[in-house]
């Protein structure tokens, strides 16, 4: 017994042409998804050199030949600040995974007296500018961990890479900012404020410094007088 075979009618140019696109269609879908499944999963687990390396192909990321990752979020105006100038910034830090090392904060330092990755990125910055940076671990920390002095844990991790949100408000040279704060304490002691018994100014107040700021400042100050 035989089976009649169902000729197959031919299609047409215009339908098979339209038949091909949609499997392109398709394919490049698929390749789409695969990829951005991809690089969300290497967002996360990668290791540092390739997070930094995708990273760096990020629209308005730049990278300095030092392998620092610096991104524009608002334009500043007017020169960057140099080594010799202390910084008034807001800025917040946290890790590769949203862990918080620094709750966002407001205050003054010195362009020079922060990790090596962290001061080159202010030199890059201008007043009224908004950022976001990110530091290997080599112009950060190192393979140091950082301890929280309220803890006594561990607050960085070694070998971490950082990531800071910072807006520069302003800048001034440090001969002149280490002469305010030298008048201000002499206010203070005239005053019979904490400076008369040789304690540092306590944060808080306007105008005054924060205590660990006051101290990391005035201990770079001795260094440099006995130099």
């Amino acid at each position: 017994m035989s089976v009649t075979a169902v000729p197959i009618q031919p299609l047409k140019k215009g339908v098979l042409a339209k038949y091909w696109i949609g499997i392109a269609v398709l394919l490049l879908a698929a390749a789409a998804l695969a990829w951005f499944g991809t690089k969300s999963i290497r967002s996360e687990y990668a290791l540092d050199d390739q997070f930094l390396s995708d990273n760096a192909g990020e629209d308005g990321v730049t990278q300095t030949k030092s392998g620092l990752q610096i991104k524009t979020i608002k334009g500043g105006e007017g020169k960057s600040p140099t080594d010799d100038d202390v910084v008034e910034i807001t800025l917040k830090g946290v890790l590769r995974d949203g862990t918080v090392f620094q709750p966002e904060d407001r205050g003054p330092l010195p362009v020079a007296g922060s990790v090596p990755g962290f001061s080159e990125a202010l030199k890059l910055m201008k007043k009224g500018g908004k950022y976001k940076i990110w530091i290997p671990s080599d112009l950060g920390y190192g393979a140091n961990d950082v301890p929280d002095p309220r803890t006594g844990g561990v607050a960085i991790p070694g070998n971490s890479l950082l990531i800071f949100d910072v807006e520069l408000h302003d800048y001034l040279p440090r001969a002149e900012f280490e002469k305010r704060m030298k008048a201000q304490q002499e206010a203070m002691q005239k005053a019979g404020g904490p400076g008369k018994q040789g304690g540092a100014p306590q944060g808080g107040g306007q105008g005054e410094l924060p205590p660990e700021i006051q101290a990391q400042i005035e201990a770079q100050m001795r260094a440099q007088q006995g130099q």
